[in-house]
């Protein structure tokens, strides 16, 4: 592996409209930026789910992005879809299909607020589909201040690796979802939890380095969000 470690983003899709009168793809500057900072090379990765392994013989590790979208409950297996839920389908399978090669190859993942949700389903497991329905009492998981703020704390569960890599039994965080794991996939456990009792973290302790969180640690708002990306970065050196 190179000392600079290739690392995939994938790229968020939008309709025609604002930026441009054809479709688009997007990314906040902070996810490369975030990567940069700890030592990899951020490339960008466009929806093309029939070059993912290509894509792939490239990279040494790959991080799913959020959006302002969901995963389609018919692939946990759901009968039925919730009014809120939105689907983005070429970047669902683009994103299925480049994630479960890098599980096939033991590449390191970060899947990060729906990359982590994505990532439970990849393995196996399911998802609540809107939170305020299904969490009696819940926070305001979609934060009203700015993200580069913590909107909640979340308890991280001692002897996860999640936990070696933060430092700390809590954590600030920043909340952007409506959605989160329910049944935690199998063979994965939880690093994360909220004070209504929303899984925040999922890791798979049998890879090299498979994680999900379910806030946003590109925008550096604690220390531990910083290791977090030095811990992906390093263990893609290697």
């Amino acid at each position: 592996m190179s000392a600079t470690p290739v690392i995939g983003i994938t790229l968020d899709s939008e309709e025609p409209g604002g930026y441009s009168t054809f479709p688009w793809y997007a990314l906040r500057q902070n996810y490369c930026g975030a990567v940069a900072a700890a030592g990899g090379l951020p490339v960008a990765l466009p929806h093309e789910p029939e070059l993912a392994a290509a894509y792939l013989d490239r990279l040494d590790g790959l991080i799913i992005t959020g959006g302002a979208f969901d995963v389609d409950p018919a692939l946990f297996g759901a009968a039925e879809r919730h009014a809120t839920v939105r689907l983005k389908d070429r970047r669902t399978r683009f994103e299925l299909a480049v994630l479960q090669g890098a599980l096939e190859r033991d590449l390191p993942v970060l899947g990060i607020c729906g990359g982590q949700q994505l990532l439970n389903v990849a393995l196996g497991g399911t998802l609540i589909q809107h939170i305020p329905d299904a969490v009696p009492g819940c926070l305001a998981h979609e934060q009203t201040n700015p993200r580069d703020q913590a909107g909640h704390e979340v308890a991280l569960v001692a002897g996860t690796r999640l936990a070696a890599i933060a430092g700390t039994p809590r954590l600030g965080v920043n909340s952007s979802h409506h959605q989160a794991v329910a049944a935690v996939a199998p063979g994965c456990v939880v690093n994360a939890v909220a004070p209504d009792g929303v899984i925040e973290g999922i890791e798979d302790p049998r890879r090299a380095f498979c994680m999900g969180v379910q806030w946003h640690p590109e925008f550096t708002i604690s220390a531990a969000d910083a290791a977090l990306f030095s811990a992906f970065i390093e263990a893609c050196r290697t």
